[in-house]
């Protein structure tokens, strides 16, 4: 299931649960599964308030929006991804009644589901240092592609 993060200064929206709402039900819409209760009860966004003092660049502006959007290998392809990166740009911005929405970043990524492909602390040390594991592991980060848009 789709795993969606928002990152912005405290008071940036107001009202966190009818975006977080919007940004899942575009995540479905782009993911094309059936509006059910098995992906409407999975599919959730998380919006993670941050103190102004806790995110800045090197001027010390901290007027960042980031949006992270994690999904089953190939369930988004580049035009979905395209896709999903415009439209939660466009629900960000007009949460936070910015339609220009000053530094949004929203990234939409691939991944392997269980990160590591098994490749457990315990059978590492069961088999010593395991080569095989840690190809499958770098292939499994490989497939994390980052589709990025900034908007300023």
């Amino acid at each position: 299931m789709p795993m969606i993060d928002v990152y912005a200064k405290e008071g940036t929206f107001r009202d966190r649960k009818a975006l977080a709402k919007d940004l899942a039900a575009a995540v479905m819409r782009w993911e094309k599964v059936p509006d059910i209760s098995l992906f409407r009860n999975n599919t959730a966004a998380f919006v993670h308030d941050l103190p102004a003092d806790a995110l800045s660049n090197v001027a010390g502006d901290s007027n960042y929006v980031r949006v992270q959007v994690l999904t089953p290998v190939g369930v988004l392809d580049r035009d979905k991804q395209l896709g999903v990166v415009k439209e939660l740009t466009e629900i960000i911005a007009a949460a936070a009644g910015d339609p220009t929405v000053h530094r949004a970043h929203v990234g939409a990524a691939d991944r392997v589901a269980g990160g590591r492909l098994g490749c457990s602390r315990a059978r590492q040390h069961r088999r010593g240092p395991d080569r095989g594991c840690a190809r499958r592991t770098h292939r499994a980060r490989r497939k994390e592609i980052h589709l990025g848009a900034t908007h300023r």
